[in-house]
């Protein structure tokens, strides 16, 4: 008897799903365990096996297309079986059992982004032109050729900015013709007194941070601490740690640092807002916010105070290039007890983060910026960093936010206490 294979939900806050590439065509034989198509969620493009063995007689989703979890993604069955009353009972939006997919916890998602997007479809860059040998094979995803094609693009033009120069999806969209004489296409610039603009349709990551960042915003009372730190001594230090051979610490990795001693110290800051109950986190996982091409993820830095600066700035700059690449999996992203959003490289001063739920809250990192200071009686040059704490009011009060941001800039200022 045939099989109906549903759209999984990979992930708790996937409401729909979109098919990236199909690797079997209908007639072709399946195996349980075969990957039988590549989905994008919210979060990452991810392959998705078989349950079942036996030949593929229907594809619900074609490729480039979206539905909702649950609905028909492919039927399974024997060659030439009659699958017209599966179709009837379990059309798309009718009721069907969850696809046995394990459900991850929900992926966390930050208020501001610490890296560049790439440049938005409506203003492309153009492309040069990436040659390729004739006689070597192109790497690039189903989709991505398929689309190529579509356009009348040729594919061995298009430069790759997946995993070891793959070309995806986004660099067909982003694609145009290099011309010297022109650096952006034509349609960049409305002509005068013409009224001119770019839809774009809205991806499933931008949908879920519209979501998550609205309930958080309007559900939990926001309230914002304020604290400038003396970063000389940061900086004295990260120089010399840097000066060792093999060792590269970044600034952001010293912040993740002496967060998490601050909230060994602080517990009531490592909580999380449950509805009918707090829960106080003895665990230390540090949510690191990184920016990708649609939004923004949050991978989780684990036990993040019992790891020293070197393994900490290894582990970030793994994540970064993970996320960057689509790679991220649902055990990379979830279980954050408190976040970090530093936008200080882009010479933000200042900002104010939205707390990235369940957590209390979430450290707002601007950059360092030369100013005078008063040190000693004296008016003497100084480097100044400022953070903003925005607490859950409902776990955090003022005093206990204060008291963590307190040790947090006793550890930045005296960083030498982080070693210790």
């Amino acid at each position: 008897m045939a099989e109906v294979v549903y759209m999984p939900k990979l992930s708790d806050t996937m409401t729909d799903g979109v098919v990236a590439s199909w690797t079997k065509n209908v007639g072709d034989a399946v195996k349980s365990g075969e990957v039988l198509a590549e989905i994008e969620t919210d979060k990452a493009t991810m392959e998705f096996e078989s349950f079942y063995d036996g030949v593929l007689l229907h594809i619900g989703v074609e490729t480039g297309q979206s539905a909702p979890v649950n609905s028909i993604l492919a039927i399974i069955g024997e060659a030439g079986e009659d699958i017209s009353s599966l179709l009837t009972a379990t059309a798309p939006g009718a009721s069907a059992p969850v696809a046995e997919v394990p459900t991850p916890s929900p992926a966390p998602v930050a208020a501001s982004a610490p890296a560049p997007s790439p440049a938005p479809v409506s203003a492309p860059i153009a492309t040069p032109v990436v040659a390729h040998n004739s006689s070597e094979r192109v790497f690039a995803s189903p989709l991505a050729k398929k689309l190529a094609a579509e356009r009348g693009i040729s594919i061995e033009a298009v430069a790759g900015t997946g995993e070891n120069g793959r070309i995806v999806k986004r660099d067909v969209d982003h694609y145009v013709p290099y011309t010297p004489a022109a650096n952006a296409p034509s349609y960049s610039a409305a002509p005068a007194g013409t009224v001119s603009f770019t839809d774009e349709p809205v991806s499933q990551m931008r949908k879920t941070i519209a979501r998550r960042l609205a309930e958080s915003k309007f559900t939990a009372p926001h309230f914002y601490l304020t604290l400038a730190i003396d970063m000389d001594a940061a900086i004295a230090t990260r120089k010399g740690l840097n000066s060792i051979e093999g060792v590269k610490v970044s600034f952001n990795d010293m912040v993740i640092k002496a967060v998490a001693m601050a909230l060994r110290k602080h517990p009531a800051v490592n909580s999380a807002w449950m509805g009918d109950f707090i829960r106080r986190n003895a665990h230390i996982n540090i949510g690191v916010a990184v920016a990708v091409e649609d939004g923004l993820l949050v991978p989780v830095v684990r036990f993040a105070d019992g790891k020293g600066l070197t393994q900490i700035s290894a582990e970030v700059r793994d994540y970064a290039q993970k996320a960057k690449d689509k790679k991220l999996q649902p055990a990379d992203w979830e279980g954050n007890t408190f976040t970090i959003s530093n936008l200080g490289m882009f010479g933000i001063e200042s900002f104010t983060a939205i707390i990235n739920p369940p957590d209390a809250c979430i450290l707002a990192i601007g950059g360092i910026k030369e100013e005078p200071v008063v040190k000693n009686g004296q008016v003497v040059p100084g480097n100044v960093m400022k953070v903003t704490l925005s607490c859950d009011h409902r776990v955090v009060d003022g005093a206990s936010g204060a008291a963590f941001l307190q040790t947090f800039k006793t550890y930045m200022e005296q960083p030498a206490a982080m070693l210790l």
